[in-house]
């Protein structure tokens, strides 16, 4: 008889295979990193171009003299007193720009104007980091990095580089940040940021208005509460504008008055220079936006700037040179990639078509244009090597001691205002500087000394230095 054998206790009976779900291997979102990586290469382009521009010596305007001057005091705890403005001149009564002395520290430890300059650039490539993420959360991450590069290569954008230096470079990424926040519905941040616009220049309260405003607009329905604050965020800054213009830029000013008055509303008539401003409205709307922007209430930010610029009697705010438009390229950017979030649900087959393609169209513009504008410096050997004429400038303006007074036009001025004190050339108001040095490459000048003597009849000054149409007199 054979009996049943049991299992061996190693041998468990078999179970049916039941496979485990399979959990994907979580994505890293890419998005902050293709922001920060383009902010990071725009960064060393701006900062090419801008250093280079300085070591050819081809500084465009007297404000980086005048900016050094002010931050140079700021880092020695002291009044900031623009003397290229005049003697004594404190650069609140001209601008209020109080922001400027955050770059103190870092002037104090590098005292040179490549710090402005440096700082400059890292700020307007800062500013990318939000266009380029808010972009990418609204429409993808390609479409939204094409917007990214569109807007760091913005004509806008290279002017401002191109142009030296100047305090609208903190206004550019603080817009940026707001106009993010506001997209994303992060109402009391969008507040938040748009709020220091009041200390980097006095016409910033209204754009500040303007943002609290399209907030209110927006939180209407969802959050009357936040409505009603962001409404008072928006009469905050429109009373910090008024306050500014009428107190407290007159009580830095020796003339108790805002000196730009006479900008706005003279005699001349708003449709003076009209074919000026509408080029620039098309610059501004079709290869930035192409006209797409039209349909995004952001749009509206724009128009406190483009209202003073345009309203204004002097020609050189109405046109696409300068600084003037580097305000108005984030609120483009965003208008744009808010503008293409909702033409994806339009009924419009067109329109969806459009927004579809755009993204890449208008990077594909500023990409081209760049081959006309400042960055297309960068491409050229010379851009990178110091020519000898300025090393020969350098040279002589070397014989000038540290401390010592100088008069000077715009070439010296920046080289100069670093370790003298410099006053403009012809606004010294009596005082008689130790050294006059003037770039004379126009030929304007046909006897330095005479034109020396007309500026201080009772002063003699001999030319002690003179190298590639510039010269260099001594008081004797």
């Amino acid at each position: 008889m054979h009996t049943a054998q049991a299992a061996p206790p190693d041998r468990a009976p078999a179970t049916p295979h039941i496979p485990l779900p399979v959990t994907p291997a979580p994505t890293r979102d890419r998005r902050p990193r293709d922001s920060l990586l383009l902010a990071a290469v725009l960064f060393v382009a701006y900062a090419a171009l801008s250093l280079g521009r300085y070591r050819h010596l081809a500084t465009r305007s007297w404000d980086l003299g005048i900016f050094e001057q002010a931050v140079r005091a700021y880092a020695h705890l002291q009044a900031p007193v623009a003397d290229l403005k005049g003697p004594g001149t404190n650069i609140l009564g001209d601008h209020f720009s109080p922001i400027t002395a955050l770059l103190a520290p870092a002037y104090r430890v590098f005292p040179t104007p490549v710090t402005l300059l440096v700082a400059q650039a890292a700020l307007l490539a800062l500013s990318v980091v939000p266009v380029t993420r808010a972009a990418a959360g609204l429409l993808g991450r390609h479409r939204g990095l094409a917007l990214g590069v569109a807007y760091g290569l913005s004509w806008g954008i290279q002017r401002t580089v191109d142009f030296d230096f100047h305090e609208i470079c903190f206004a550019v990424p603080l817009i940026a940040f707001a106009l993010e926040a506001l997209l994303a519905d992060r109402r009391r941040a969008a507040l938040l940021w748009a709020l220091p616009l009041v200390l980097v220049k006095e016409d910033l309260g209204l754009t500040v208005a303007a943002i609290a405003l399209v907030v209110a607009v927006r939180a209407r329905r969802s959050s009357p509460t936040a409505a009603r604050y962001a409404l008072g965020v928006a009469a905050l800054g429109v009373l910090a504008t008024v306050v500014t213009l009428t107190l407290v830029i007159p009580a830095f000013n020796s003339t108790d008055a805002y000196a730009y008055w006479d900008k706005v509303g003279d005699a001349s008539s708003p449709l003076d220079g009209t074919g000026t401003k509408l080029r620039t409205l098309a610059w501004l709307l079709i290869p930035t936006t192409g006209l797409l922007a039209l349909r995004s209430p952001l749009l509206l930010v724009a128009l406190p700037t483009l209202g003073w610029r345009f309203g204004s009697s002097d020609a050189h705010y109405w046109g696409t040179d300068w600084h003037y438009s580097a305000v108005l390229m984030p609120v483009l950017s965003l208008a744009l990639a808010d503008a293409l979030s909702r033409a994806r649900y339009s009924p419009r087959p067109w329109l969806r078509s459009y927004a579809l393609h755009l993204p890449a169209a208008v990077a594909a513009a500023s990409l081209a244009l760049t081959t006309t504008l400042p960055l297309s410096l960068l491409t050229e050997p010379e851009a990178y090597r110091k020519p000898a004429r300025v090393s020969a400038v350098e040279r002589m303006l070397a014989l000038i001691p540290d401390g010592a007074s100088v008069e000077a036009n715009t070439g010296p001025s920046s080289r100069l205002t670093s370790r003298c004190r410099v006053f403009w050339a012809g606004t010294a108001h009596g005082l008689t500087p130790d050294f006059i040095a003037l770039d004379d490459t126009s030929r304007s000048l046909h006897d330095v000394q005479a034109y020396a003597r007309q500026l201080h009849p009772h002063a003699e000054y001999a030319v002690i230095g003179a190298t590639h149409g510039y010269v260099l007199l001594k008081r004797r």
